[in-house]
């Protein structure tokens, strides 16, 4: 039996409503609803396996304004309290460079959590 996921795609400003049809595997098989090539793609990643990018905010040690640190690229949606919860936990002193890798494989999803910003 097939499916149908309904979706408001964000990969550009039109906010297109999308309809993605999948086989009874789980394949897409047919995207709907889209006004550019990027809804296409938005709507076969976001039906099979959904993905997002995440940025938060933690304290460094002796700096007063906090330190504003990113996913490298987007996770599994399915990982993020996990990516989270290791962000949570981090210990950071200064000195911070802009880039730095502050954790190399968060929760075991091959993406790094790097700064955003230089402190200190």
């Amino acid at each position: 039996m097939a499916e149908v996921k309904y979706f408001t795609c964000v990969s550009c400003p039109m906010g297109c409503m999308l309809e993605v049809r999948l086989n009874a595997a789980g394949e897409v098989e047919d995207v709907s609803g889209h006004t550019c090539n990027r809804g296409i793609e938005y709507a076969k990643q976001e039906a099979v396996n959904p993905e997002r990018n995440i940025s938060a905010v933690v304290w460094v040690e002796g700096v007063l304004e906090p330190l504003s640190v990113k996913t490298a690229r987007p996770i599994p949606k399915a990982k993020i309290f996990d990516v989270m919860e290791e962000i949570r936990d981090l210990s950071l002193k200064a000195p911070i460079q802009a880039g730095q890798t502050l954790i190399e494989n968060a929760a075991n999803t091959g993406v790094a959590i790097v700064a955003t910003k230089t402190l200190g």
